[in-house]
């Protein structure tokens, strides 16, 4: 068989769907829609003559062919796109694309006051940022890289902190303060209406104090349960209840007086944002680049 230039984009197609072992993730990091990979792979299989894919309703495996031609064919098309990556040394403008998987705090505090900047300052890199309070696995969404808070990025990723510490604070409106009092000790939080907070593990969140050497997690009683700061913030406006909350998230409307902030003798102090990304092969030029512009704005202090 004399191999082609569409047959190197087919066997780039065969790789992603080797990693992803599913068309949707596949086409997602190439691009492509999965009738495509679909066709590309049909007729890779047709001139090697054998099957490199079984796939089911429900699930799609390599077969001994297939995962005999993945593990011969990894390493250099890994080695291409390092080498093509490394070209980015010699352009006057880096060029590429970076996609980002980040919680929707870190979406609001720590990117959008760069971004803006950054494209400014590379305007050839592409981003995207898919946002969920979920800890997904970035290498099997495509993504380039996750912001979370630190001590919550998984074990087997590189991590570099993006942000100091983070102050935490209870809020509410002061409509709501007005018929519902204000609460001088986390215990007083029983006889309130909380906004409670469902994380990415679809855990429910403690609030968690601290004074002194005292440190207190309270399970918040509430009847509204929500997985948005933006909706949580737009609710306790309007009265709904207390919300508990990144103390950058509030300035504002603190500084208006649409919120006002209690239990204060007990904010804590949290973990920073960190990024993490997989240490397996060479950082994208345009992922390194993003890092340094935050590490250089310092959006949330460093």
């Amino acid at each position: 068989m004399t191999l082609s230039r569409g047959d190197l984009a087919d066997f780039s197609y065969f790789l992603a769907l080797a990693k992803h072992r599913n068309f949707r993730r596949a086409g997602l990091e190439l691009g492509v829609s999965a009738s495509a990979l679909s066709h590309s792979l049909k007729g890779l299989e047709a001139r090697l003559g054998v099957r490199l894919l079984n796939r089911t309703n429900r699930s799609v495996t390599l077969t001994a062919a297939g995962e005999e031609l993945q593990a011969a064919i990894l390493a250099p098309f890994d080695a291409i796109d390092a080498a093509a990556e490394g070209l980015n040394r010699y352009r006057d403008d880096p060029a590429g694309r970076i996609r980002l998987n980040v919680m929707e705090h870190a979406a609001t505090l720590l990117l959008s006051p760069v971004l803006p900047a950054f494209t400014e300052r590379y305007p050839d890199i592409e981003i995207e940022v898919v946002i969920t309070e979920k800890l997904v696995d970035i290498v099997a969404t495509a993504a380039d890289a996750g912001i979370r808070y630190g001590g919550t990025a998984p074990q087997d990723m590189i991590a570099q902190r993006l942000s100091g510490n983070i102050r935490w604070v209870v809020v509410a409106s002061p409509a709501y303060l007005r018929r519902h009092g204000e609460p001088r000790h986390p215990r007083d939080l029983a006889a309130h209406r909380c906004l409670r907070f469902r994380l990415g593990d679809d855990s429910v969140y403690s609030w968690e104090f601290e004074h002194g050497e005292e440190e207190i997690a309270v399970v918040a009683p509430g009847s509204i349960m929500i997985d948005s700061t933006a909706f949580a913030l737009n609710l306790a406006t309007q009265g709904a209840g207390l919300a508990y909350v990144p103390e950058p998230c509030v300035r504002d409307a603190v500084l208006r007086g649409d919120l006002r902030t209690v239990l204060d003798d007990w904010s804590p102090m949290g973990p920073g944002f960190h990024i993490y990304y997989p240490g397996r092969r060479q950082l994208p030029t345009g992922l390194r680049l993003l890092i340094e512009h935050i590490r250089e704005q310092r959006p949330l202090g460093l």
